[in-house]
């Protein structure tokens, strides 16, 4: 029989984890008291309505927001004791974001788009992995052209190269395909989960698509700040 005490340590474990806003003669609960553990390689969709803090939970998780309280160890940090810088010095190399709304920096190329993180970082030969990514994932003849010169399908492949350039453990996105219409949408996806396959990162998606979700091994579900339901799917056998 296997010792537990020798199991791999999960890519995300939280306990008890919430998040206030607001001031405090007007408290805003966020999330409330959220227990999560996710495992290393593990695809994941998370789904729920508008306010149900979906988001504000993938924000605390990837470090792009501090928990109030609670623990949380992520990619072997511990989270909950950072401050801002050292959220984003844990986020650098460990964590990739894919966002609604791509993020590339209008007087930037493409390739320096992916290739400028990895300098941050300190990186080994950025331009050229910036590059090789954008090969990877079809735009190796936009490699020098601006977000303004792309279509909206090419501004999303840039942002999947630059969340996967560095190999990140972890790879978080939050609707990917929200401002795309359904075909070039669906390119997205099977781009994102290919890469992700490649490099076998663990996969959080926020997705209000529930065939996106069957592709996942697991469904959680929130409602009002906690988790409605946690739940398998037949990816998962």
């Amino acid at each position: 029989m296997t010792n537990p005490s020798f199991a791999p340590a999960p890519a995300i474990s939280a306990r008890n984890l919430t998040l206030t806003l607001g001031s405090a003669q007007a408290p805003v609960e966020i999330l409330r008291g959220i227990d999560l553990d996710i495992a290393e390689g593990e695809v994941v969709a998370l789904l729920g309505p508008s306010g149900s803090g979906k988001s504000s939970l993938m924000a605390v998780l990837s470090g792009l927001e501090r928990a109030t309280s609670g623990t949380l160890q992520v990619a072997g940090e511990n989270f909950a004791d950072l401050d801002e810088d050292g959220l984003a010095r844990a986020r650098r190399g460990r964590i990739g974001i894919v966002l609604q709304a791509f993020h590339l920096l209008p007087t930037m190329t493409a390739a320096e788009n992916v290739a400028t993180p990895m300098e941050l970082s300190g990186g080994e030969n950025p331009r050229q992995r910036a590059e090789a990514e954008l090969q990877a994932v079809g735009l190796g003849h936009r490699i020098g052209h601006y977000p303004t010169q792309l279509s909206g399908g090419e501004q999303q492949r840039v942002a999947i190269a630059r969340a996967i350039a560095q190999r990140p453990s972890l790879i978080f996105a939050d609707e990917p395909t929200g401002n795309l219409d359904a075909a070039t949408g669906e390119e997205i996806i099977n781009l994102l989960f290919e890469r992700r396959g490649e490099t076998g990162a663990t996969l959080l998606i926020i997705t209000h698509d529930p065939k996106l979700a069957e592709r996942c091994e697991r469904v959680i579900t929130m409602a009002d700040g906690v988790i409605a339901s946690d739940t398998k799917t037949a990816k998962a056998a």
